[in-house]
Formats: structure tokens, C-alpha cells, sequence
């Protein structure tokens, strides 16, 4: 791990016993324990994770939502509506493809924060950069002294409020669902946004790495169990929500990988939006993607084939056991046409055999 990225926690997992992996040059828990017991302790009261990982970047200067409105393939324009509230999209390439997706806090006109993924940090940046260098009054600032900590759960707001430091407790009793702020105390620099990645209610803290450390053991303190990267995956999963790598890549369009919700092809006065891919996006997708249950034993995993009267359609890009349902989902993304129906059956090949899967919308949970 000596050569690996460390989040300012790295000694606080170790000292839990965190089993450690390497996750895109990063050293992270990939669980503590059980991973189904992280994995039933967000679904049923409080976990938090460690994402310090994530790269968050400001966007601050007058061409700030100019910038945005063609960087973005869903309208920052949304936003405007609330201060702090956000807006899930993705980043294309100029034939449609996904270079990243991401979250952007709309703050005002002249500033908004945006956290990427750690695994597509380099050309992500490098790609808000070149759009970037075409506007004379912006500037895109990484703040890599962040860290930031995500607290998820159906317990999780009421733990917050009552048992967390002031600051804190009564930013998060303000916000609304995809909603973010920064404490009253500015000078803290510490930012809130209820949001996260589980499917569950909470928070995601972003903040100085040297207080990252009084958050995590406030959480320690009230008993909320830490959670590493394998539960963050089947929680993710069961929600329904996609995973840049494996769901979404540079070769697929948002139509293409489930996000159609994602994209905002006309403004609120329904004309044409003109952003970066929105060309291609107009044209027919070649693909669909679907929910699959495994109506028998074994266990979906990405890369397996998907198959219908005997031939491959598809494949799944994402698959696990659901500790919630006790059943095998995934993810798969597969040919246009077929259209299958939801409740129809088809076919992955599990190694040597193949087994029954029903087609199902998704989330799973």
C-alpha cells in the first residue's frame, strides 16, 4: 500500500481492522467485518463511508453556467432554482460517450462545486480543462484538501441532528433532498449536501482534510457503522445506480446506459439544447439497458452473456447478490431491437451452464 494514494482517514481504517484494497491508486476499505452486515446496517440505521477519493472542483467566474450549459448533458439551468441544490449529469464526448458522470451544487451564478470520480480523475480533469480553455472568464479550481465523508441511512438525519456538533446538526436540519450548503460559520469551509450513493437518505460531507478525523469519530461515537467499497457496491446496485467502468463508458450513450432521465435535450422554453454530443444523442440508440433477477441459484456478475432464443444479445455490466432481496441482480446492457418485456425471460451464461433471468425495471429495492 506504500505506493498507493491515502484519504486523510488511511490510519483511522487500519486501526479498525479494515481489509484494504487498491481502487484506482487509491488504499481503501474494502470492508471492515462483514460486508453483508455494513451492506443491512445502512439499510436498516446508519453507515458511513469514507470518500475522500472523489475529486471536487469549483467552477467560479461569469461564464460559469455559459461553461456548464455545454460541458453538461442535463441543463445546469435546473438548478437556478434552489441555492445548493443539485444536479446529477454526465460529461460526453463529442459522439455521445461518457467520459464521466457527476454531481454539480448549483451556489450562484458565478460558482458551482462538482465531484467526479476518482477512477476517471485524470482525464476528467484534463477534459474540463481544454472546454474551459475557450471562455474568458472562468476558472476550474480542483481542490484536492478536501476530504469527504458520506453518512447514508434511514437513521442517519436524526443521528446527525441530535448528536452531531452544532455546525453541522443544523445545516443538515435545513437541507432538502439534493440539496447542499455550506455551514453557517464560512470560514470552516465545511460543505453538506443531502445526497449520496445507496439509495438510503443522508449526507455527504465535504470537508478540510484536518477535520475530516472529528467527523469520522462523531460518527464512531454514535455508533454508525463504517462501511468499505463492497457494501457501497451492492447498496449502489440495489438502487439502481450505475457505475462509471463497468454501467457507463466512453463508448455508450446516457440513452444507451440507462440515464436517458439524465439528459436534458431542450431547455424550459423546450428549444434545442446545443452541448457537447447532443448530435449524436438525437439519433436512435443501438442498445437498452435492463434489470435482471436470477430466478434460480448462482450469482450475476459483469461480463456475462445475455442471451435470447439462443443467441447473445447483450451482456451484464454489473451484477451481485442482493443481501436485501437474497437474490442475484444486475445490470445488463443489450441490443436494440430486441424489446424485451418486463417479466420476460432470458438466458446467462453462468461459466458452463445457463440459467433463467427475468427482465425486471429497476431500482431493486
Amino acid at each position: 500500500m506504500s505506493d498507493l494514494l491515502k484519504t486523510p482517514l488511511y490510519e483511522q481504517h487500519q486501526q479498525l481492522g479494515a481489509r484494504m484494497v487498491d481502487f484506482g491508486g487509491w488504499a481503501l476499505p474494502v470492508n471492515y467485518s462483514s460486508q453483508v452486515e455494513e451492506h443491512l446496517a445502512v439499510r436498516n440505521n446508519a453507515g458511513v463511508f469514507d470518500v475522500s477519493h472523489m475529486t471536487v472542483t469549483d467552477i467560479t467566474g461569469a461564464d460559469t453556467l455559459k461553461f456548464l450549459s455545454v460541458l453538461l448533458a442535463n441543463d445546469i439551468h435546473k438548478a437556478r432554482s434552489t441555492v445548493g441544490k443539485a444536479l446529477y449529469s454526465c460529461m460526453l464526448n463529442e459522439h455521445g460517450g461518457i467520459i464521466d458522470d457527476l454531481i454539480v451544487y448549483y451556489l450562484r451564478d458565478e460558482h458551482c462545486r462538482m465531484v467526479t470520480n476518482a477512477g476517471t480523475h485524470a482525464k476528467a480533469m484534463a477534459w474540463l480543462e481544454q472546454q474551459a480553455a475557450t471562455f474568458n472568464h472562468l476558472n476550474v479550481t480542483e481542490k484536492p484538501q478536501l476530504a469527504l465523508i458520506a453518512i447514508q441511512g434511514p437513521r442517519a438525519l436524526e443521528i446527525i441532528k441530535t448528536k452531531f456538533t452544532d455546525d453541522i446538526a443544523r445545516t443538515t436540519a435545513k437541507l432538502k433532498r439534493f440539496q447542499g450548503a455550506f455551514t453557517e460559520n464560512r470560514a470552516n469551509d465545511i460543505f453538506i449536501s443531502r445526497t449520496g450513493y445507496t439509495g438510503e437518505d443522508g449526507v455527504e460531507i465535504i470537508l478540510p482534510a484536518k477535520d475530516a478525523n472529528n467527523v469520522w469519530q462523531q460518527c464512531m461515537d454514535n455508533n454508525i457503522q463504517p462501511c468499505g467499497l463492497g457494501a457501497r457496491d451492492t447498496l449502489r446496485l440495489e438502487a439502481g445506480m450505475s457505475l462509471y467502468g463497468a454501467d457507463l463508458d466512453e463508448m455508450h450513450s446516457p440513452f444507451e446506459s440507462g440515464l436517458s432521465w439524465s439528459v436534458a435535450l431542450n431547455d424550459k422554453d423546450k428549444q434545442s439544447r446545443d452541448f457537447i454530443g447532443s448530435g449524436v444523442l438525437r439519433s436512435s440508440p443501438k442498445f437498452q439497458t435492463i434489470g435482471l433477477i436470477l430466478e434460480g441459484k448462482g450469482v450475476l456478475r459483469g461480463h456475462q452473456p445475455v442471451l435470447n432464443e439462443n443467441h447473445i444479445i447483450g451482456k451484464i455490466t454489473s451484477g451481485t447478490f442482493s443481501p436485501s432481496l437474497q437474490k442475484s441482480i444486475a445490470i445488463a446492457r443489450i441490443e436494440i431491437p430486441p424489446c424485451l418485456a418486463l417479466d420476460s425471460i432470458v438466458k446467462v451464461q453462468i461459466r458452463e451452464r445457463q440459467v433463467d433471468a427475468r427482465v425486471v425495471k429497476y431500482p431493486f429495492i
